[in-house]
């Protein structure tokens, strides 16, 4: 079964920086792609950046101030949020799109993580 385990929240001073950590495990034939969403309260969850294979696409938001890359050696995704704002203030979550061989075929199914928090005090 595939696992998605973020870290890496916590509570910083707009201004500041955070690195958000996530990591797949499981039986996984290839990961397609991964991303980093938010939710804010009483908001709809948004994508704040995504990579597949060597492109990078962000939200206009956390452009030019957050970083997404990937270590393809250890199935992980980072975030680097930098000059972060009180508006970051969210839970981040951590989605794939992960093939699996179901042993006559290949499926190819989303999976999220459990989300952590990040808080941006003013």
């Amino acid at each position: 079964q595939v696992q998605l385990v973020e870290s890496g929240g916590g509570l910083v001073q707009a201004g500041g920086s955070l690195r958000l950590s996530c990591a797949a495990s499981g039986k996984m034939f290839r990961i397609n792609a991964m991303n980093w969403y938010r939710q804010a309260p009483g908001k709809q969850r948004e994508l704040v950046a995504g990579i597949t294979g060597g492109s990078t696409n962000y939200a206009d938001p956390v452009k030019d101030r957050f970083t997404i890359s990937r270590d393809n050696a250890k199935n992980t995704v980072y975030l680097q949020m930098n000059s972060l704002k009180p508006d970051d203030t969210a839970v981040y979550y951590c989605n794939a799109r992960i093939t699996t061989n179901q042993g006559i075929s290949y499926r190819v199914d989303n999976y999220w993580g459990q989300g952590t928090q990040v808080t941006v005090s003013s």
